[in-house]
Formats: structure tokens, C-alpha cells, sequence
């Protein structure tokens, strides 16, 4: 406080001591003028509220900041703003989980404090698997992990899932799936024939070869394992049963025939 030019001394230090350690934070103090014994009371007393807030796996930064504009009443406007100035890439920087946030924060602090949290959380992860954290080469397996994240029913099918996207990229194929077309504000859209057709982003896996270069959302942890170590299969097709989970095949003839069991 004394840094930041605040009317502070020795003496205050010394009275702190006697009646509390100053809280962490955000505190609104409503009265104006109050004296300095008052206010150095109200920092150790005072309580900062703290709201949960959920990211899902699978979700897009665009609906997140949504969500959490209204959690939080802030202005989204702000946020994207914030995000995008701080943030090292587009989408994919945060670590789905519930953070805990102080209420009454800023746009600028809450966007900072979870990208730092989210980028502990990543560069732990990396040195566990590789010794070493590559943010270009991270964020790679982020875009591809993204893909297994928005196609996957489960966590099971993870490995699976990633082990199709590699092998139709060995053998030059698109990858062709819907789920790459929930993106930002698209996330929870119905993919139709028509947004196949016309969708022109570099999302969309049945114009563009190889995976989105951007992820195409916010990945568990789960989905970048998969993506760091994918199942070994020959599989190149899968298509969602009845049951909600998906048919894995080899053959197009056996893809067809599950797509056929779906109707």
C-alpha cells in the first residue's frame, strides 16, 4: 500500500498485528471518508464472497464468457475483449474445471487469474509426460484434442476416437466430422447439410484437410491424453448408436450399415 503512495506506516503494520491478518480478495467498503483504524479493521474482518464457476469440457471460450458475464454480472463485451488481449491463442486456453472467483471482480483480473490457473494446470500435465513444456507444440495436441473432445460420448472413447483422426490423416483423408463445426457461438448449434455446405471457417473438417489449426473448444485433460496417446486401431469411421455411443468400422460398407441400424 505504502508502494502505491496509500497513508500507511509502521505503526499500522504494528496494529494489524493486534487485530487480524488483512483477507484476500475483493471487499466493497460502502462508507466514504471512514478513518484509517476503520479501514484497516474492515480488510481484516471483512469477508470477499466467492462464487463457483463450471467450465464443461467441450465448451467454446465464446459461451463460457457468456456464462460467466452473467454469473458474475460483467460486461461479456469486456471479457472477450480481455481474452483476447491476454490470451496466448484463440480458443482452447482454459482448463475445464470449477474455479473458485471472487465476486466483484474485474474483467481483466478474472480473465488473468484463470488463464494463469489454466496455464500451471497445462504446463504440470506437459512436464509429466514430457519433461519439458513447448506452448506451439501443446496447443497442437490442444486442436487435436479439441476434436476428440467434441466427437467422444465418453472418456472411454477418447483413445478411440483419436486413433480415427490419425489414421484418416496418414491416409490423406478429411476428417470430415460435425463436431469441429461447434465452434464459438455454434457450440450447441445442430450441424445441418446446409452449415456443411457453406460454413467457410478453417473449422470445418469436410473443406479443410487435417486438423483445425485453432482448437475448436475448451479440452479435458483426458481428451489431451488421447491425443498424446491415441489407441492403435485400424478403425476410420464411427457413427453414434442408438445407445449414445459410437460404432467403430474399418470398412465404408460396415459404416454404412450402422448408419442404416440409426434410422
Amino acid at each position: 500500500m505504502k508502494d502505491k503512495n496509500y497513508d500507511v506506516n509502521k505503526f499500522d503494520s504494528f496494529f494489524l498485528r493486534f487485530i487480524g491478518t488483512p483477507q484476500s480478495g475483493y471487499i466493497r467498503i460502502k462508507e466514504k471518508g471512514i478513518s484509517k483504524a476503520d479501514f484497516l479493521y474492515k480488510i481484516t474482518q471483512a469477508k470477499a464472497k466467492v462464487v463457483n464457476v463450471t467450465l464443461i469440457p467441450g465448451e467454446t471460450t465464446y459461451i463460457f464468457l457468456e456464462q460467466l458475464a452473467k454469473k458474475l454480472n460483467l460486461d461479456v463485451k469486456k471479457l472477450r475483449e480481455e481474452f483476447k488481449l491476454q490470451s496466448p491463442i484463440q480458443e482452447g486456453a482454459f482448463v475445464p474445471d470449477t474455479y473458485n472467483v471472487f465476486k466483484n471482480i474485474s474483467e481483466k483480473r478474472i480473465i488473468k487469474s484463470l488463464l494463469i490457473r489454466s496455464s500451471n494446470r497445462m504446463k504440470q500435465i506437459s512436464l509429466k509426460i514430457f519433461n519439458s513444456y513447448d506452448e506451439k507444440k501443446w496447443f497442437k495436441y490442444v486442436a487435436t484434442a479439441s476434436v476428440i473432445q467434441k466427437e467422444s460420448a465418453n472418456n472411454k472413447e477418447m483413445p478411440i476416437v483419436s486413433s480415427v483422426i490419425y489414421n484418416r490423416l496418414k491416409k490423406g483423408m478429411k476428417l470430415q466430422m460435425d463436431g469441429t463445426l461447434n465452434y464459438g457461438k455454434y457450440s450447441h448449434v445442430k450441424v445441418t447439410s446446409k452449415r456443411i455446405r457453406t460454413d467457410k471457417s478453417g473449422f470445418n473438417t469436410y473443406k479443410i484437410k487435417g486438423v483445425p489449426k485453432i482448437p475448436v473448444c475448451n479440452v479435458s485433460i483426458n481428451a489431451i491424453k488421447a491425443a498424446i496417446y491415441p489407441a492403435k486401431t485400424n478403425y476410420l469411421y464411427f457413427m453414434k448408436n442408438k445407445q449414445g455411443v459410437h460404432d467403430f468400422s474399418r470398412n465404408y460398407s460396415t459404416h454404412l450399415r450402422y448408419i442404416n441400424a440409426t434410422k
